[in-house]
């Protein structure tokens, strides 16, 4: 697909069909890809960029807002509590602001003549050209001509200020508390469904879903959900209520000034709905050049060799310059963006200040309002915009936040698989005879995998199931382990459906050791012990010295306690292997299955590997999957699978004296080779132009 052509759109599940798709080229495609693997990359979801907007805000908000439901009683509770915590911290300027009264009001009241009225004091103004003075002091409500400063009436005043604060910041420090508490509850039992819901989903889901998809959503994007109610719940909450507590208190002092305040809503929502579109767009732009930049120093890395071998060093720092360059332009313009709000914001709300501080002496010096008043005021004024703020930041961090529990309840709205009966029958003590009759089955409906498959394997027999890719061989033993369900027919272990048996009860039966061993940190031992966590030290030894894990175990500096990191990568992938193998065996399954076990091991490593799995296999009924041919000559039984179905049956000898299907993929890997290396030599010596053979024809071929 070319740059400007335009991949088509499908619609996500659960999205109004009528909604226009955007328009993205395959390169904006590409990038968005790109800067969400580079997000997922980094663990975080910092940098000023949403994870993504949910497809239906709405709907998940509310069903996010619904996980608090099992503690409704307690958030009333806790929203009462900051309610209370609200009054009193917006009750505190005007009380503060009284504490100026008497100050200023006893300062005046000491330069009046002691015995005369505080109406004689405003006459005598009046009567000297001091209107202004004059108005003041008739506003004043304890003014006494010679008395001076109350400073006992000014003590209590700063007494119940203080009393005010500390109370206030007690409720809203218990009201954090207990909302922390809350969501911390609701986030662990949130991770508790999610890890529960995984168990539940069936190996389908798995297989259309990446990995790391997968684990962002457990894990970036549950914290993204705890971030966002964490700090945007009880802000929300107590913002919005100092906005009304506020508002009431300052039109309780002056509507006038109240409207010089309002005015600055028009500039804020200019600001906000200038910028802060064009700040995401910035942030989603940067992410995507950081996902081009991150790709492109992984390519160089991880072949760095090949970039060396072919002089490919000058253009691949080119490129990398380029694009680093149109990351620093696209972060340049994305930080820039962000930071300009904060003082864009600072200045309008210095400009409110000057509106108050002129309007407000004015009507001071009118006799309006009293210093005091226009102190809380100023004050009133300041706590008015901070939660404004505070809820248009909030924007963003909830539209991610909700975006992020979309993404989860999409997982938890999975189908699952179908559950086991509850009167599931006990599984006999069998030998270990498995029987397919009939069995159809395909991942997808149009696309059918395995039909009408029937064959029978007696106990102890080891059967080899070989075939080109795709044929269907690992979804055979997939099928026995139950991780599908049949589309029709049936499998039979030791004569039960396993249809009619608990997922548990067949996987209790049946050992698996996959092509990609899986190790996780921790000690040999506890590895080996995972087959079976009650076997005891000698079964794990006894374990190790039949699967030639002993052999090597010796030579490691604490022996069978010595630490594997997460990755096992202080052993060698032969040894990985061999654990693995130990684990199978120490689980004393009944059903043992092989999926290409030494596929990626060595000769001299493939050798122990087979004796350790030749030990293994003994009394068990074993199937193995194979695409080298040598490594199943001694099987009971080789099944032969093309296109689903078995096209062969038999022993090695039989099927390579049948001169079928086998036969041809037995000589395409120990015949063929050679034979199309020396066709290949032939024609390389045959000239282009003439057709003719050339002088090193004759050559010996080596």
């Amino acid at each position: 697909m070319s740059a400007d052509e335009t991949p088509t759109q499908t619609p996500r599940r659960g999205r109004r069909a009528q909604r226009p798709q955007p328009v993205i080229s395959a390169e904006e495609q590409a990038e968005i890809e790109l800067g969400e693997q580079a997000r997922i990359a980094a663990d975080d979801w910092s940098g000023g960029v949403a994870p993504g907007k949910a497809a239906h805000f709405g709907p998940s908000f509310r069903r996010l807002i619904g996980l608090l439901k099992p503690h409704a009683v307690v958030f009333v509770f806790v929203s009462l509590l900051g309610a209370a915590g609200v009054v009193l911290a917006v009750l505190s300027p005007k009380v503060l602001g009284e504490a100026t009264n008497i100050l200023f009001e006893g300062v005046v009241s000491s330069m009046a003549p002691a015995g005369t009225t505080q109406q004689q004091v405003v006459d005598g103004l009046q009567a000297a050209g001091q209107q202004d003075l004059a108005n003041i002091v008739a506003a004043m409500n304890n003014f006494t001509p010679g008395a001076g400063v109350d400073f006992m009436a000014l003590s209590r005043v700063l007494l119940i200020v203080l009393a005010l604060y500390f109370a206030s910041s007690i409720l809203m420090w218990l009201q954090g508390y207990v909302i922390n508490v809350i969501m911390m509850r609701v986030m662990w039992q949130l991770r508790e469904d999610v890890e529960s819901k995984i168990n539940r989903l069936p190996l389908r889901y798995f297989d259309r879903v990446q990995r790391g998809e997968l684990i962002s959503r457990v894990t970036n994007d549950i914290d993204n959900i705890t971030q966002m109610m964490q700090q945007s719940l009880s802000q929300a909450l107590t913002s919005v209520l100092t906005v009304i507590g506020v508002l009431v208190m300052m039109l309780s002092i002056s509507w006038q000034l109240t409207l010089v305040v309002l005015v600055s809503f028009p500039l804020m929502g200019v600001l906000f709905g200038v910028i802060g579109p064009r700040s995401q767009k910035a942030f989603g732009i940067q992410w995507r050049k950081v996902g081009r930049l991150n790709a492109r120093v992984e390519e160089s890395f991880s072949g760095h060799a090949l970039v060396r071998v072919f002089g490919r060093e000058q253009a691949a720092r080119e490129a990398f310059h380029a694009e680093n360059e149109e990351l620093y332009q696209a972060s340049f313009k994305a930080q820039f963006l962000a930071n300009i709000m904060m003082p864009a914001m600072m200045f309008i709300g210095n400009l409110t200040y000057v509106g108050i501080a002129v309007f407000g002496a004015l009507m001071v010096a009118g006799g309006q309002l009293r210093l005091g008043d226009v102190q809380a005021f100023i004050q009133y004024s300041q706590q008015f915009t901070q939660p404004l703020s505070e809820l248009g930041g909030m924007a963003a961090v909830v539209q991610s936040g909700t975006a992020s529990a979309e993404r989860v309840f999409e997982l938890l709205d999975e189908p699952e698989q179908e559950p086991d009966a509850a009167d599931a029958p006990v599984p006999v003590d069998g030998d270990g005879t498995i029987e397919f009759q009939d069995v159809a089955f395909s991942y997808s409906p149009d696309r059918p995998l395995i039909h009408d498959l029937s064959f029978r394997v007696e106990p102890g027999q080891t059967v080899a199931i070989v075939g080109p890719t795709g044929a269907g061989k690992t979804t055979l033993v997939n099928l026995i382990m139950r991780f599908y369900e049949l589309d029709g027919g049936r499998i039979l272990l030791n004569g039960q459906n396993i249809a009619n048996l608990t997922r548990r009860d067949i996987r209790a039966k049946t050992g698996m050791v996959l092509q990609d061993p899986w190790l996780f940190a921790g000690s040999i031992r506890e590895n080996i012990r995972y087959g079976r966590a009650d076997a005891t030290d000698d079964e794990i030894l006894a374990a190790a010295r039949a699967t030639y894990v002993d052999r090597f175990v010796h030579s490691l500096p604490d022996g069978y306690d010595t630490l594997l990191d997460e990755d096992a990568s202080n052993i060698s992938a032969g040894e990985k292997q061999l654990i693995t193998i130990a684990r199978a065996f120490v689980a004393q399954p009944s059903v043992l299955i092989l999926d290409e076990a030494t596929s990626s091991v060595d000769t001299r490593t493939e050798l122990l590997l087979q004796h350790a799995m030749a030990a293994l296999r003994e009394g068990r009924t074993s199937f193995v999957i194979a695409h080298r041919l040598s490594t199943i000559r001694d099987a009971d039984l080789i099944l032969v699978m093309e296109n689903g179905g078995i096209v062969e049956q038999g022993t090695h000898d039989e099927l390579i004296a049948a001169q079928g299907a086998y036969y041809r993929l037995y000589n395409s890997q120990f015949e063929q080779a050679a034979t199309d290396l020396d066709e290949e030599a032939r024609a390389l010596a045959v000239d282009a132009e003439s057709g003719e053979p050339t002088e090193d024809e004759a050559a010996p071929v080596v």
